[in-house]
């Protein structure tokens, strides 16, 4: 059976991961909870979690062990979606096909959402048994995620978003570093976070992981542009023109179309190049980089 046939069931068991590690919308306070629910259970391709499980299999590492990596990094990733979509930034009232967080329920509750969220990924990775990791692990995995989703990260790529509506002439590096930082630095840690599991660290494996995942990661959002200037929302699940709209330039509106594409096919070569000498049990990972990098010939909504 092949990775592409085993997603369906490795979806299957983040989303149960993710169903354990909510509170129960039937919980005090209700709506608020299920607002949580609503948000990171609501649909998505499950991107991260399935590079997270991709890299066990390349690893030798049991699908048990990484359940709480996987659900850790799809619930930051389903906080940030929440924030993103508020007024205040992007302002979309759908996502994933339906409404937004803050239009199906509120923005203060949307707002609070996404807090908590955040809070819980921390949580996820300091207590979760399956782990099997001694407490200097665990104390690495929580420093790994908080820097690829907080100040030099995510959320500091958001951050240059905000100033891009700004930027009086803005350049590809411009773009590019927002890209890495804004997208790229959480995929990469979906690839490289379980790397830490191995005892003792592998220094040779977490480079070909970490060369993999920038690839990948700035790879996606130059995919993700290309969808969105080629594909409406019945394919993306999200508002057509979202950063033209809100004056963010892109790497299409740099380079064209073309020039856009060309990147791409570069990108994905350095993902397919890292993986090398990574041998049959990495194929997991090359045909998810082939499909993640594959542009508006992939409906997603991440």
């Amino acid at each position: 059976m092949s990775f592409a046939e085993r997603t369906p069931a490795y979806r299957e068991r983040v989303d149960s991961a993710l169903g354990h590690w909510l509170p129960p919308a039937t919980t005090h306070p209700e709506r608020f909870h299920a607002a949580l629910r609503y948000a990171v259970l609501g649909g998505g391709k499950r991107v991260r979690p399935l590079l997270v499980y991709a890299v066990g299999e390349w690893l030798g590492l049991p699908a048990g062990r990484l359940d709480g990596i996987a659900a850790a990094l799809e619930i930051v990733h389903a906080y940030s979606l929440v924030h993103d979509d508020l007024p205040a930034l992007d302002d979309d009232d759908l996502r994933r096909g339906r409404p937004t967080t803050h239009i199906a329920f509120d923005e203060a509750t949307a707002i609070l959402a996404g807090d908590a969220l955040q809070s819980q990924v921390y949580f996820v990775l300091a207590t979760d048994p399956g782990l099997g990791a001694a407490a200097a692990v665990r104390r690495q995995l929580i420093v790994d995620l908080a820097r690829a989703s907080g100040a030099d990260g995510m959320a500091g790529g958001q951050a240059l978003d905000i100033d891009a509506t700004r930027e009086v002439e803005a350049t590809v590096a411009g773009v590019e570093q927002r890209y890495r930082m804004k997208t790229g630095r959480l995929l990469e840690a979906a690839v490289t976070m379980p790397c830490r599991l191995l005892e003792p660290d592998d220094a040779t494996l977490m480079t070909v992981a970490a060369g993999y995942g920038r690839a990948i990661g700035l790879g996606f959002q130059i995919a993700d542009d290309l969808l969105d200037v080629e594909c409406g929302p019945d394919v993306s699940g999200k508002p057509q023109g979202s950063d033209r709209r809100n004056g963010r330039a892109t790497l299409p509106d740099l380079i064209g179309l073309a020039g856009a594409r060309a990147r791409l096919d570069g990108l994905r070569r350095d993902a397919h190049e890292a993986l090398a000498g990574a041998g049959p049990r990495a194929d997991g990972l090359r045909w998810l980089g082939e499909q993640l990098l594959a542009g508006p010939a992939l409906p997603r909504d991440g």
